[in-house]
């Protein structure tokens, strides 16, 4: 014979797995049934399709907004530097920079100190002239491992440094290609402020030799910017050994600010140190500020789709009132009604959720991959629009579209707790 249970214990009720599993056996059922009212199955479709409608919009979007931001950061970084010392107040430039650069390599997370010299030109070709920024640089290992040695389309870098005559020059490849200068070929280089003469400033003329073209995918930089060594740099802007930046390259691009406040103590009160978020805030503002309104925007879908839910649900709870009449005469309780119209509108909100995240994620892949939506350099900078998807950005709008359609369920599924059983079988 079975044992008895022990004096003073009573029988133990149905575990809470079992009474979930009937009432999402129970919502399930009423979501796949075929109803008179054929208004609630649309509804309840509009509804899914609305979650994902939303969710795959802000998957896309922030896609966009990520891919343009990080694109952009490693195309401003890879030809500028993280963090850069410059004059207070512009004059001869810089000297002592070489034993200043040295002090300047010793700080923490500091990997790399380049000086480099920046001045204005117009370059002359076979096609037109064209104004350009060419910058003098070292040619040493720092600036083929993490400059502009990545970004050489045609030519070799290693130029720059040979003592030939005329000396080289690396020309961007847009710049490179409406000037009509390829490599090798040799560009008359005229600076507009060369000279001093009785009568003014006057311009001078140089022969360079193009060695190379490096294309960055950053239009800006590579329609308007020219390399050639820190030597011939200072010989076209008749210059003597000074240059007017130092540029830092750092290991954690988070602690610009804190090495920039360190380089002010080193460098002394005539120069300053800027980081790369100082000298591009405005983009970068921009895109947070897109950001914030792109969620905000497209939020107000999901919005849209919560209505839908609710509206659903208080028809359904309508609908089946003879329903939820016979489940609590039979011994269901208030809570497990409840709980059916929520596992109503959270396997709506479940559904949709995954549809979204699916059609937005596969969506954003093919359009990256085949860079479906071109764009004008000329005022994007950028010939694509790149697509980023995050994971995380995944994860908050999921648990977001299921929050909201977990919300829409609380009226009606208080409302279905609130039927009288007799009352609603009263006529029946």
């Amino acid at each position: 014979m079975p044992s008895e249970a022990p004096a003073g214990h009573s029988a133990r009720p149905a575990s809470a797995p079992l009474r979930h599993r009937f009432e999402f056996f129970i919502a399930l059922r009423y979501l796949k049934a075929k109803r008179k009212q054929a208004v609630i199955s649309i509804i309840t479709v509009i509804s899914v399709v609305g979650v994902a409608a939303g969710v795959m919009a802000l998957v896309v979007a922030l896609a966009i907004n990520n891919g343009f931001r990080n694109t952009l950061q490693r195309n401003l970084l890879g030809a500028t530097a993280h963090v850069m010392i410059l004059e207070k107040e512009p004059g001869y430039g810089i000297s002592g920079w070489a034993a200043l650069a040295e002090k300047l390599r010793g700080l923490p997370h500091v990997t790399s100190a380049s000086p480099s010299l920046y001045g204005s030109v117009f370059i002359s070709g076979p096609m037109q002239s064209e104004g350009a920024s060419v910058k003098g640089v070292p040619v040493d290992s720092a600036l083929k491992r993490d400059g502009l040695g990545r970004y050489m389309k045609t030519g070799s870098i290693d130029a720059l440094a040979a003592r030939t005559s005329p000396a080289g020059i690396v020309l961007g490849s847009k710049l490179a290609a409406r000037t009509g200068l390829p490599s090798p070929s040799i560009a008359r280089v005229i600076v507009p402020q060369g000279e001093m003469t009785p009568f003014g400033m006057a311009p001078t003329t140089d022969r360079l030799r193009v060695v190379g073209t490096f294309e960055t995918g950053f239009y800006d930089l590579d329609s308007a910017w020219a390399f050639t060594s820190l030597e011939t740099a200072q010989r076209l802007l008749g210059l003597s050994d000074v240059v007017n930046a130092i540029e830092l390259r750092i290991d954690n691009l988070d602690l610009a600010p804190a090495v920039a406040r360190e380089a002010e103590q080193v460098v002394g009160p005539k120069l300053a140190a800027t980081t790369w978020m100082e000298q591009n805030r405005q983009i970068f503002t921009a895109l947070r500020m897109e950001k914030v309104v792109t969620v905000i925007t497209i939020g107000l879908i999901e919005l849209v789709a919560a209505l839908n839910i609710l509206i659903a649900l208080v028809m359904m709870v309508m609908e089946k009132s003879r329903d939820i009449a016979v489940l609590m005469s039979m011994g269901a309780r208030r809570e497990q009604i409840r709980r059916i119209f929520v596992y109503q509108g959270l396997i709506i909100g479940f559904v949709g959720t995954a549809l979204g995240l699916a059609v937005g994620y596969t969506l954003c892949f093919l359009a990256d991959r085949f860079r479906w939506i071109a764009l004008n350099e000329e005022v994007y900078s950028l010939s694509f629009v790149p697509f980023e998807p995050r994971w995380l950005d995944g994860v908050w709008i999921a648990a977001a579209a299921i929050l909201v359609s977990y919300l829409a369920t609380l009226y009606p599924s208080r409302n279905a707790t609130r039927i009288a059983p007799a009352e609603a079988l009263r006529y029946e």
